[in-house]
């Protein structure tokens, strides 16, 4: 079977493949102060939880935005499972043209979004990723990466929201029922949850008309996408698993 990890600011998500079928999927906090054997000793007990064997595993593929645990992350690979793992990055091949100027620049995990949605959703369509970050995607019909844009993520915009004021108190992302609120507290997750579904729908409109097709299929993924995704008329589809989905189509490409 096949591992995927795909490594973020806040979460590692991994999941098990059997050739296209998702078997299991876990999310584990991503820590820096981690060591190669608690990580190991970690994934071993969600196996086992799971009645699974570490040595089911035959090849492991990973996307990391946090170049700081890759060393980790191989090593704890290579103990645990016996297996050299692969990261994306320069010289993987992704099946997609990426026209990025500066293609090193751009995160593995936006790859994987791109390469995922072009062959789910494609093939020309635009990708959310609602994580730390909120980022969009474009990938054309002749399956090119065309670029995006990224804003702040809505848990890392609420932070700054109460930590740069001496009086506002902090919140939960929880979508109030009306933009007109009557409280502090409603009155920031107004602000903060409908001017996010404001910000999508402007930006996914002005991507259709740049593209000059309004017909293209829009995708959501990521950890707060589904606080969005049920508010705004922009978002087609919601995918949880996109980026993992990506990690397998590439290694496919690259064994």
């Amino acid at each position: 079977m096949l591992l995927v990890m795909d490594i973020g600011n806040s979460n590692l998500k991994v999941a098990l493949f059997r050739a296209s079928e998702l078997v299991n999927y876990w999310r584990v906090s991503t820590n820096n102060s981690y060591s190669s054997d608690e990580y190991g000793i970690i994934l071993d007990g969600m196996f086992r939880h799971a009645g699974r064997n570490l040595r089911e595993v035959t090849g492991i593929m990973v996307s990391s935005v946090v170049p700081t645990i890759n060393f980790t992350i191989d090593h704890m690979c290579r103990e645990y499972f016996k297996i050299e793992p692969m990261f994306v990055g320069p010289g993987i091949k992704t099946g997609i043209n990426i026209l990025y100027e500066s293609p090193r620049d751009l995160g593995a995990d936006r790859i994987c979004n791109a390469v995922a949605a072009h062959n789910f959703y494609g093939p020309s369509c635009i990708f959310i990723d609602f994580g730390s970050a909120t980022s969009f995607g474009v990938v054309d019909s002749k399956g090119s990466f065309l670029g995006g844009c990224i804003c702040p993520g809505m848990k890392l915009a609420s932070e700054a929201l109460v930590s740069g004021t001496s009086k506002l108190p902090h919140f939960e992302l929880s979508m109030p029922d009306q933009v007109i609120s009557r409280t502090t507290v409603t009155n920031l997750q107004s602000g903060l949850l409908y001017g996010y579904i404001g910000q999508v729908n402007y930006i996914v409109e002005r991507m259709k008309e740049e593209l000059g097709d309004h017909r293209v299929q829009v995708v959501a993924t990521g950890g707060l996408a589904l606080l969005v995704a049920d508010r705004s008329q922009a978002i087609d589809r919601l995918d949880g698993l996109l980026t993992l989905k990506g990690l397998r189509i590439i290694y496919e490409k690259n064994t």
